[in-house]
């Protein structure tokens, strides 16, 4: 595709952006400021979007926020997805299995994108959703995915968007993160012990599709109080199997 840009609608996507960041919404005066826009040329936009339901705007406090076209055609982009479709019932069984939180999540440039979760029916739950984005290296899925590719390709990543510590268990180490992924390899599972939320621990494995390439992740998650090593290691085989079989319905042949 040619590489072009039409201005005001890249303003528009730069507004939507920023505005996603405040879910309880934003005021016209600082939407401007972060923006770097005339309040006049960010009004127009606001009530362009407003009238596509792209934007809404609090009639108790005036601030704006995303509208519900936006989810409308997330859940269409995400219904359109063979790998959710392919995933489902397995993510379904895993989570009766093993009465833990379910992710599925593939990668988008350095971060993990959850695109389906089946909910614990523990009392004591983690707090994600479908998505949210976590920094590759800081969770489970994402070091499943990283050790499906080759070093190179993770030493380019972290070159260019570094190691940030999502909390004080993050590995922020390059050596350590290869390290890490080195032992994922061999595993065939990556554990997450409370590097993406404290409290939160994890085994997650890769899946594969038809080319061989890996296209995402799935995991189990759970609090430590129920999530210590012996359990994840117990966990790992199912975590691992239904990987393997999500894979095989893409297509995957196992060597």
């Amino acid at each position: 595709m040619e590489d072009y840009t039409v201005k005001s609608v890249e303003k528009a996507c730069v507004l939507l952006d920023i505005v996603s960041m405040y879910p309880d919404g934003i005021g016209i005066t600082e939407l401007a400021e972060q923006v770097e826009m005339y309040k006049s040329t960010v009004h127009r936009l606001l009530g362009t979007l407003m009238k596509r339901n792209y934007i809404q705007q609090d009639v108790n406090t005036g601030k704006y926020k995303l509208g519900y076209q936006l989810l409308d055609l997330g859940m269409k982009m995400l219904s359109s997805l063979d790998l959710r479709k392919e995933a489902a019932p397995i993510l379904q069984s895993l989570a009766q299995r093993t009465t833990e939180a379910v992710h599925l999540g593939i990668l988008d440039q350095n971060e993990v994108v959850y695109i389906d979760k089946v909910e614990s029916n523990q009392t004591v739950r983690m707090h994600s959703r479908i998505g949210k984005r976590v920094p590759v290296h800081a969770l489970g899925l994402g070091k499943a995915i990283l050790a499906a590719l080759p070093d190179r390709v993770v030493q380019e990543l972290i070159a260019t968007h570094g190691l940030s510590a999502v909390t004080p268990k993050t590995i922020i180490d390059a050596e350590q993160l290869l390290s890490s992924l080195q032992n994922t390899r061999e595993q065939g599972y990556a554990f997450d012990i409370e590097e993406n939320e404290l409290g939160i621990c994890c085994v997650a494995s890769a899946i594969y599709d038809n080319n061989h390439h890996v296209v995402a992740a799935c995991s189990v998650s759970g609090p430590t109080l129920r999530m210590n090593t012996d359990r994840l290691t117990e966990l790992a085989p199912l975590v691992r199997q239904a990987a393997e079989e999500i894979s095989i319905r893409l297509g995957y042949s196992p060597v």
